[in-house]
């Protein structure tokens, strides 16, 4: 556990527990980090309650909260470089989308230090003499929960919606990938965040169970898996606390016939690649119309087979591994699935040869499947890995229909250039998020988040913000006259 005090000693009963972290580009051990247990969560959840209850966090002016976010991305920016090289070793993304990404975590902390400095409370309209006005309140102790995939950006998305809202909160990274959340609370601590106000407990299952369920925790925020997301789900309904859950997804992406195949295959490309794949909005099925669907194919296999696959650490890798030797195996079981189907390889589909210092790591080729129908397992499940899946369709009808065909809806494509056909489509697509003609864009103002098993709420935007608070109504009698109802010969209105 790590938070603005050290962390208790074991004592020689209860050893301290450590888990080796990995770098997945060599799959040697990093560090080692403490794999904490459920009642260092209660500890960590203790030292936050006591924050909240009686450190000056939540009771400090909003302009005061407001200049400490400021400092914190401050702080941030000018730790940048070794939050880059961190995240890229602990979590094997190529260092050039590491920094494309990380760079943007103080422009969070920015926007919800503007909406704090620019909260309105609201004044409601109603009949009579009174003022009606709202209240926003912090929530509480809050809970959240990352992932490896996108580690920091994940975390800043929401821990600075619940700091700026005057909430403290318990952070558990995955046990994959704890290190540059490590970091980010010494950088936090540094700048001047009072004690208690985040701390970090790092471990697997048990702690992730632990904290979703524990009493004193009025709010989870969860990016993960869709049974975790479940679990929490079922966890907080029982006390009536809140969650928010990001989950898995199987985005679609409609290819229209009146675009030149090579330009959506271009943009496709950088859809179902970035991050090894190892993403929820990962363009995994591409629904292209027949016109164009061959020359799409080979211009996405081109490209694929192109991509630069190596040492994440260097600048001109564009591929870097999977996570662990356990999701590579998961992907590859998938793609041989695929062929058994009836699916055409056209890109990749194996292991790469990579130099000796390099053998030991969890890469895999950029894998284009085509020729794949809606029936097939891998358009159907989550791959979490560079590969491509390609579906034909005949009209606009038939594309809406199979991009719903699927019990996930966080993210949606639609590559056309027939503007109104794409406000169309991204109108009847079913998924929180729709990017035309691009993808994977995204402003701290504009809310992340997904329908059906893909999750529920939003992170991010005014959404976020507002959904760590809880409001207050205050009604007030303005009348300069007394209320009597029993002793009026004509009473008020009751309500």
């Amino acid at each position: 556990m790590l938070s603005h005090t050290p962390a208790p000693t074991p004592s020689a009963a209860a050893p301290r527990r450590d888990r080796a972290i990995v770098n997945p580009a060599t799959g040697q051990v990093i560090r080692t980090v403490a794999d904490n247990t459920a009642a260092e969560v209660d500890e960590a959840v203790r030292a936050a309650r006591a924050a909240f209850e009686s450190g000056p966090w939540p009771r400090l002016p909003r302009s005061e909260r407001a200049r400490h976010l400021l400092r914190c991305a401050d702080a941030i920016e000018a730790n940048s470089e070794v939050l880059f090289q961190t995240e890229t070793r602990n979590n094997g993304r190529p260092i050039s989308e590491t920094r494309a990404q990380l760079s943007r975590v103080p422009e969070w902390f920015r926007y919800n230090a503007g909406l704090l400095a620019a909260q309105r409370d609201a004044v409601l309209p109603g009949d009579g003499p009174y003022l009606t006005y709202q209240r926003r309140s912090p929530l509480g102790v809050c809970g959240i929960i990352t992932p490896f995939n996108h580690p920091l950006l994940i975390l800043a998305r929401s821990l600075s919606a619940a700091l700026a809202t005057g909430n403290t909160v318990v952070v558990k990274p995955s046990e994959l990938t704890p290190l540059t959340t490590l970091a980010l609370v010494g950088i936090l601590r540094d700048a001047g965040l009072p004690e208690g106000v985040v701390t970090v407990v790092t471990g697997g299952r048990e702690v992730g169970e632990r904290l979703t369920g524990h009493p004193d925790i009025a709010k989870i925020t969860l990016t993960g898996g869709t049974e975790a997301g479940r679990a929490a789900a079922v966890a907080t309904a029982a006390r009536f606390a809140r969650v928010t859950a990001e989950l898995g997804g199987k985005t679609p992406i409609v290819v229209f016939d009146d675009i030149d195949p090579r330009v959506a295959a271009e943009g496709a490309a950088f859809a179902a690649f970035v991050a090894a794949g190892q993403s929820c909005v990962a363009g995994s099925r591409f629904l292209v119309q027949r016109g164009v669907y061959d020359a799409f194919v080979e211009a996405l296999s081109a490209r694929a087979s192109a991509i630069r696959i190596g040492d994440p650490a260097r600048p001109g890798t564009q591929l870097g591994p999977l996570i662990s030797e356990v999701q590579r195996e998961k992907v590859l079981r998938l793609i041989a699935t695929g062929v058994e189907e009836g699916v055409r390889v056209t890109a990749g589909g194996g292991v790469p040869e990579l130099p000796a210092e390099l053998a030991g790591g969890y890469y895999l080729r950029p894998t284009v499947l085509a020729d794949a129908t809606m029936s097939m397992t891998v358009a159907k499940e989550e791959i979490f890995g560079p590969v491509a899946v390609v579906v034909p369709f005949d009209d606009e009808d038939d594309a809406v229909a199979m991009a719903n065909d699927n019990r996930f809806g966080l993210g949606a494509g639609v590559w056309t250039r027939d503007i109104a056909r794409g406000h169309r489509v991204a109108d009847r697509v079913v998924a929180g998020m729709v990017w035309v003609n691009d993808h994977h864009r995204l402003e701290p103002s504009l809310p992340w988040g997904g329908v059906k098993e893909s999750g529920t709420g939003r992170d991010a935007g005014q959404e976020s913000f507002d959904d760590f608070t809880w409001v207050k109504t205050v009604v007030v009698r303005t009348a300069a006259d007394d209320v009597d109802w029993y002793g009026s010969a004509e009473p008020g209105r009751l309500n």
